[in-house]
């Protein structure tokens, strides 16, 4: 039997000791973050400033768009299990992407909600191709970076948060020129580079095909016809959305019948079909994902009321506020090695904290932010305008909860999902992301001082974000004290490689990228 450790050096395939893939799909990955968050952090602002909607409403609909994004990924990801493969799911993901920021770009005149201007159509169009394109690129080029690994490799992690760091290049990048532009030439302008860089991650992926060697293509033999039915269903789907997207309460209705009936789809796999510790190993991943809920509905706040607060009430020296969303990337950027480093020493230690250890402190950290910003505020008092180390602060402790939780639980949803499942297991996982931030655009609206003077109106703020910061920590402490039983769930000492993967990997990486093409 070959050996689980896969072969160092260029010649090998591979690059400081990770496949060449995995930098194809960082690359990739980063362009398409690239255009969503630079498209992010003008939202808000072009929802409040251009559309003239409410900061209640602007906050609704912003939290039904972000929730969409992360429920597609389930379908999606059902489908590229099924029938496309991850592969050619992330290409069709992303041309829909690319086609949607590209529209964003069509603003008309400013006018309230859809009137004298049909120009919102296209919007609301814009909005909807990339929901459904997010959803079939999201789960499933996540899906292919553990697909590189076997399933008991130490660097899954490392190459995770590797992967992690592309995602934020191309955040804090986004953010930086997409936001600085659009608030400064027009939003029009923003929202165009936003889709330059979706059309450079697109080349970039079909590129770097060869690189995969093989990895993310359907588990059977796939006939054209079922291949064009699938991007038939992924094109009604854009419809769809474009429905939901204009009717917000209704995306509320969808994830709680849509989320009830998934969780029982779920369970009850695990308890039918799966054998005991593949069926423990579910719970506990259930549990981690309803704990990432909590922990995105506060850190959501970013894109929403968060942005709005840094615009109103934040000494920004004459900084466009929307460039403040750059802030957490570039932490990730400059932490994520160290926290990389820091876990690979430790599990090589056997001193690493486990999965929901980690989670509980994300959480707790994403509370104590919010806290931080709460005393700040009060320090300074109602009628002088926080001083901005005070935003620097609320994004480092969320950053360093964020690094705590989400590329862990990328890994963890790959690795503790049967190979089956594998994909679903992930939707599942962006689905409880759709939650978080549907109850993040609840979180917002509640934060709505329309009709307020600006002193009251910031006191609003101010008061959510002390109640849901207290409720954070000690949900997180809550997490941390049962983490030792979820990780029982786990059984990560008999957990083995999927038959013939092991042996693959190292006769994989030695192809030429003619054989695996």
């Amino acid at each position: 039997m070959t050996t689980q450790t896969l072969p160092d050096g260029d010649s090998a395939g591979t690059i400081l000791g990770h496949p060449k893939g995995l930098f194809v799909l960082f690359f990739a990955e980063m362009w398409e973050r690239f255009s969503y968050y630079g498209m992010r952090a003008l939202l808000i602002f072009y929802l409040t400033k251009h559309w003239l909607f409410s900061d209640g409403e602007s906050g609704i609909i912003y939290g039904a768009y972000t929730a969409l994004v992360y429920i597609t990924p389930v379908i999606g990801g059902y489908l590229a299990d099924r029938y496309l493969g991850q592969r050619k799911a992330v290409l069709f993901g992303a041309v829909l992407l690319t086609l949607g920021h590209f529209f964003m770009a069509f603003e008309g005149e400013p006018a309230f909600g859809n009137e004298n201007n049909p120009v919102i159509y296209v919007f609301w169009l814009a909005l909807a191709l990339i929901i459904v394109g997010s959803g079939f690129l999201k789960a499933n080029i996540s899906v292919i970076v553990g697909q590189l690994y076997p399933r008991t490799d130490i660097r899954r992690d490392p190459a995770y948060t590797i992967f992690y760091m592309g995602i934020n290049l191309g955040a804090a990048a986004g953010s930086l020129l997409c936001g600085y532009i659009g608030e400064t030439y027009g939003w029009a302008y923003g929202f165009g580079l936003a889709g330059i860089g979706m059309l450079l991650g697109l080349i970039v992926f079909i590129w770097g095909k060869p690189l995969l060697l093989g990895r993310g293509e359907p588990s059977r033999p796939l006939a054209k016809s079922t291949e064009w039915t699938m991007y038939g269903a992924g094109i009604a789907m854009v419809g769809i959305c474009w429905l939901a997207i204009q009717y917000q309460d209704l995306v509320g209705v969808v994830l709680g019948v849509f989320g009830g009936l998934l969780v029982l789809y779920v369970l009850f796999t695990a308890v039918l079909k799966l054998d005991s510790e593949a069926r423990d190993r579910i719970f506990a991943a259930m549990f981690l994902i309803l704990t990432s809920i909590v922990f995105w509905a506060l850190f959501e706040q970013a894109g929403s009321s968060l942005n709005l607060f840094t615009d109103r009430h934040v000494d920004r020296g004459g900084v466009p506020a929307s460039v403040f969303q750059s802030i957490n990337a570039i932490y990730i950027i400059l932490l994520a090695p160290v926290f990389a480093i820091v876990w690979q020493m430790l599990a090589q230690r056997g001193m690493e904290p486990s999965a929901p250890l980690k989670f509980g402190l994300g959480v707790v950290q994403v509370g104590l932010g919010f806290l931080v910003l709460v005393w700040g505020s009060d320090a300074v008092g109602p009628e002088i305008a926080v001083p901005v180390v005070f935003i620097f602060l609320i994004y480092l402790l969320h950053t360093t909860g964020e690094l705590c939780l989400s590329p862990v639980g990328l890994s963890a949803m790959n690795r503790l999902a049967p190979s089956h499942m594998a994909s679903l297991i992930m939707g599942v996982w962006f689905f409880a992301s759709a939650t978080g931030n549907f109850a993040a655009g609840k979180i917002a609206e509640a934060t709505g001082g329309d009709g307020l003077t600006e002193e009251a109106g910031r006191q609003v703020v101010i008061d959510v974000y002390s109640t849901v910061g207290w409720y954070a920590v000690g949900i997180g402490v809550a997490v941390m004290v049962i983490s030792p039983l979820i990780k029982k769930l786990m059984h990560l000492d008999t957990l083995k490689d999927d038959d013939g993967l092991a042996g693959e990997a190292e006769a994989d990486l030695s192809a030429t990228p003619a054989t695996k093409a």
